[in-house]
């Protein structure tokens, strides 16, 4: 690059309004996020309408307040990237329209960004890729594995067949009766417990690094169910302590696993499930043992937000990607390689 690039970055796909000014793809200027958690959890999970409703009153406000944060006017930014997919579509068309309004009005170029290419861009914010990486990606709706060999190159070796793993969280929280979002304190619970109890591993095929969550999320029903038909009261934390080592311990083996079959010179971790301590402890002292650099963001660029997008909407401006103004919603959009 000759010119410092800046990229402003827009995320509404799902109950997170939120908008970041990005420099040169690595330092955050800016970074708001609107968080709807207050308005969903008497719901116990998001709801699609009310998540539009509250993108369309605060999308306008999120954009002029990272540009008040960062100091900085239109006319100073070279790109706008939003989240095309995936997510829910009302969302999504929130944040793309607010971006294509705001680069027709400015003359700037827009990009379209994956989420999960966000997530995992995240990264870069806080140290350099070294490539080939291997991502785990682990969120309320996607547990993966991806081989990186460059900037915008994804190889999908491993991903959850059912369940994701924050989708499980939320499930037996929800059983447990512990409010949303349930990851958060699942985790808080099991790093508490002195005891757990003993749930199954779900490791499918000796050879595969795909995930399956959806047994191990019956398994912590059918437990419940039999303590309470004999009379007995189950204890949140033990529940939750041995659900989340279940959990663990599989992401961990097939990380590491993956880790050295794909001979990666890093590993990261990224989504909103990668805030997890239980599972960023596991992780750091395993690849520690390994000898595999490992990296995760901190917990604020786990969660969804707006420098992600921009992160990853940068590294597309210098390979050249460029959006159209007749860019719409993919609420299924899978992750493929933009680098070739």
């Amino acid at each position: 690059m000759n010119k410092d690039v800046y990229v402003l970055g827009i995320e509404t796909s799902c109950d997170e309004t939120a908008a970041s000014i990005v420099k040169n793809g690595r330092e955050i200027v800016s970074n708001v996020v609107a968080s709807q958690i207050q308005s969903q959890q008497r719901f116990g999970g998001v709801v699609p309408e009310i998540a539009s409703r509250h993108h369309v009153e605060q999308i306008t406000l999120v954009i002029e307040e990272a540009l008040k944060v960062a100091k900085m006017m239109p006319a100073d930014l070279d790109a706008v990237a939003v989240t095309e997919g995936p997510g829910l579509v009302g969302a999504l068309l929130i944040g793309i329209n607010a971006a294509k309004a705001f680069a027709f009005a400015n003359g700037l170029p827009i990009i379209g960004v994956h989420h999960i290419a966000g997530h995992i861009y995240a990264n870069q914010l806080m140290q350099p890729m070294e490539f080939p990486l291997l991502a785990l990606i682990v969120s309320g709706g996607h547990t993966e594995l991806v081989v990186m060999e460059k900037h915008g190159s994804f190889k999908l070796i491993g991903e959850t067949r059912d369940d994701a793993a924050g989708e499980a969280y939320d499930k037996v929280a929800r059983v447990l009766g512990l409010p949303y979002p349930g990851g958060p304190q699942i985790d808080k619970l099991a790093l508490e417990s002195e005891e757990a109890i003993e749930f199954p591993r779900a490791w499918l095929e000796a050879d595969s690094y795909d995930f399956s969550f959806s047994g191990l999320k019956s398994a912590v029903i059918n437990y419940k169910h039999n303590v309470e038909q004999k009379g007995g009261s189950v204890i949140p934390s033990h529940v939750a302590a041995g659900f989340q080592q279940s959990v663990v311990d599989v992401l961990t083996a097939k990380t590491v696993r993956a880790a050295k079959e794909y001979g990666v010179k890093q590993v990261i971790a990224a989504g909103g499930v990668a805030a997890n301590k239980g599972l960023r402890t596991s992780l750091e002292a395993t690849f520690k043992d390994a000898g595999i650099p490992f990296y995760v963001p901190p917990i604020s660029l786990c969660t969804d937000n707006a420098a992600m997008i921009a992160a990853a909407g940068t590294a597309m401006f210098i390979e050249g990607k460029r959006g159209a103004m007749d860019m719409n919603g993919k609420p299924g959009m899978q992750l493929t390689s933009w680098s070739e």
